[in-house]
């Protein structure tokens, strides 16, 4: 009876119901990748996770309506499509548990290395978005698609295309580093050649990915630098893809001419800076590096000068992009928005009408309707319930 009594109080606690079973799950997947020889204890990683898993899941599990869908937009209707008209979203926890699963017995049965790698991390991030997509608030609707696509595409970037290689190359214990071989290597090398650079794009012994042979001008001898996967910039591109992909398709209404040309342009200057990255890292070793730096020059240069450059140029794309490309919804001014049919107050601002996005701060009236913080400020009171409002630093809106 003390049993029952403890498992019926224990499903009423979703938060400690939720921490035993990540406390399960996790002494599970411990147990599988550090497996005590000898032990019985070698044979309960698989029905840990089995258990811990199947725990998490009741307790996650949403018990309510679907959640309310943000403004149309190309994320929603791809998201409605890829979820059946979003039948499958209330199985997303369920979805989020398999992944961490399969992810967990990919390590364990067909990777060199039971570790958990930056594939791996990805993928598990993207079942955490899974399992809490159904508790975000619906007022956070759009932000909570952009993260869902931002994961999808980053792992169609970054963790599908790696394990298409795998596969068609019938290996599993090794990376193929198919990214390097077939668009940065190559790439790279042409274009220190019409710079003046001799090189060589080759493979290396004992290797799976390029080498790139050139003879610095203050040495006498070759340098040979391996472009591995984890040192391409691959990471650095594939996480600007990614949200530049789920801010257009999160903020455009309907595909158009502007919209795929913005995307491509996105795109295709990021993989120029990532291939001009490498070639900035080869040239301070080719134009610098003497026998008493003994290519010091290059080494500093990989490991702080290649992120600096990418992050310089995110930053010069986003404030460019952000004048240039004017969205097709009205989000900045009201003789724009006034044009736009009316919608739910959750969805727009009920003083201009303009749909209510992450780029315009907004706030929330007591009486539960929506608008922008400087409409409200202008307005002074509630067009709604005719309440007075008053906006200050600590809260979205409050009577007076």
């Amino acid at each position: 009876m003390r049993l029952r009594d403890s498992i019926a109080a224990l499903a009423k606690s979703r938060r400690a119901t939720t921490l035993i079973a990540l406390i399960t799950t996790f002494a599970g997947a411990a147990l599988l990748l550090d497996r005590p020889k000898g032990s019985v204890l070698e044979w309960l990683g698989i029905p840990f996770i089995i258990v811990g898993g199947a725990v998490f899941a009741s307790a996650v599990w949403p018990t309510g309506l679907v959640p309310v869908q943000s403004a149309p937009n190309l994320a929603n209707r791809l998201l409605r499509w890829l979820t059946w008209d979003r039948r499958l979203v209330k199985l997303f926890p369920a979805f989020g548990v398999g992944i961490v699963i399969a992810d967990l017995m990919y390590n364990l049965l067909l990777s060199g290395s039971p570790s958990l790698l930056t594939e791996d991390i990805i993928v598990l991030l993207a079942a955490g978005v899974l399992m809490a997509y159904g508790f975000v608030p619906s007022r956070f609707a759009r932000e909570r698609d952009f993260v869902l696509v931002f994961f999808i595409a980053l792992n169609l970037i970054l963790v599908a295309p790696l394990l298409i290689a795998r596969a068609y190359y019938a290996d599993f214990e090794r990376s193929v580093d198919l990214y390097s071989w077939v668009a940065l290597a190559p790439e790279t090398g042409a274009v220190l050649s019409v710079l003046g650079v001799p090189n060589s794009v080759h493979s290396v012994s004992g290797a799976t990915a390029p080498g790139l042979t050139f003879t610095p001008r203050n040495l006498a001898v070759q340098v040979t630098i391996v472009i591995t996967t984890s040192c391409s910039g691959i990471y650095s591109f594939g996480i600007f893809a990614s949200a530049f992909a789920a801010f257009v398709l999160t903020e455009y209404e309907r595909a158009s001419r502007r919209m795929w040309i913005l995307l491509a342009l996105g795109l295709l200057t990021a993989y120029v800076a990532n291939v001009l990255r490498m070639v900035v890292i080869v040239l301070i070793g080719y134009y610098t590096d003497t026998v008493q730096t003994d290519l010091q020059n290059m080494l500093v240069a990989h490991s702080y000068a290649g992120w600096l450059i990418f992050l310089g140029w995110i930053a010069l794309f986003w404030s460019v992009a952000f004048k240039l490309m004017p969205l097709e919804r009205g989000t900045t001014t009201a003789a724009v928005s006034s044009e736009l049919p009316p919608a739910r107050s959750e969805l727009r601002c009920g003083i201009c009408s303009a749909a209510l996005t992450p780029l315009i701060p907004a706030t929330r009236c007591p009486c539960g309707a929506f608008y922008h913080r400087t409409c409200l400020t202008a307005a002074r009171q509630c067009p709604s319930c005719g309440r007075s409002l008053r906006m200050d630093t600590t809260t979205d809106a409050r009577g007076t």
